[in-house]
């Protein structure tokens, strides 16, 4: 028996006013896959993102989540399902620790344990040792690792990420992917992952979806697109 996607596009249309940004979108990410949509600026990568979060309303087509139609869903019905969100830019409450932003992560729930603040310390052990810091101190790698780890404070079945590690130096951003990726190993996380960089949608992802001007041009695990791709542009973008 075939798994229910744990979010599903069906002939998504989306604009911006007259700007017709996704077209014809169809997209489902599968128990346990980590999918990267990848493709250069203003390709859709961010806007199909947010219309699995509810903040973008497509015109036409559907959303479901774990089988759910939620197109019509707030943001907030569509986080007690499951979602969890690490947006781009972060976006931590700067003026707040960085427990209570772990706090403020696990919102959703009404079972939270000690257990699940040492598993996200024991993830990212800077962030147990600035756990009474003002996030907006951190340096921009440690707010990284508190944005991931407060989404993780959510138990989410899924796990939206907009660029999260697009504006790090290459060190930081070469250490957190492969913390990512280990995470996704250890625990079979559903991560849904936005990049414009090929070697980081290479590298993490068990899936990748080509994105251009809002279509989806070709899908497949990173050696199928590699080798196989299905037009000059995936190949020419993949280099």
């Amino acid at each position: 028996m075939t798994a229910t996607p744990l979010i599903e596009l069906r002939d998504v249309n989306t604009y911006y006013g007259q700007i017709h940004i996704l077209q014809d979108v169809n997209l489902h990410v599968d128990p346990g896959e980590f999918v990267a949509l990848l493709g250069g600026n203003a390709c859709g990568k961010s806007t199909t993102l947010k219309t699995c979060l509810g903040l973008v309303t497509p015109r036409t087509g559907s959303v479901f989540i774990n089988g759910e139609d939620v197109t019509h869903l707030r943001t907030a019905e569509r986080i007690r399902r499951g979602v969890a969100v690490v947006p781009e830019n972060r976006r931590l409450f700067g003026p707040m620790t960085v427990l209570e932003n772990l706090q403020l992560g696990a919102f959703t729930r009404s079972d939270v344990s000690e257990s699940d603040y040492e598993y996200v310390f024991d993830l990212f052990p800077r962030v147990a040792e600035r756990r009474q810091q003002l996030a907006g101190t951190l340096s921009g790698g440690e707010q990284q690792m508190v944005a991931v780890a407060r989404a993780l404070m959510a138990k989410p079945s899924l796990l939206l990420m907009d660029e999260p590690f697009g504006a790090l130096d290459p060190v930081t951003r070469a250490a957190l992917q492969l913390q990512l990726k280990k995470i996704h190993r250890a625990t079979g996380k559903t991560i849904l992952f936005v990049t414009h960089d090929i070697d980081e949608a290479l590298l993490l992802a068990t899936r990748i979806v080509l994105l251009n001007h809002g279509r989806i041009v070709q899908m497949g695990t990173p050696l199928e697109l590699l080798q196989q791709p299905t037009n000059d542009f995936v190949a020419d973008f993949l280099g």
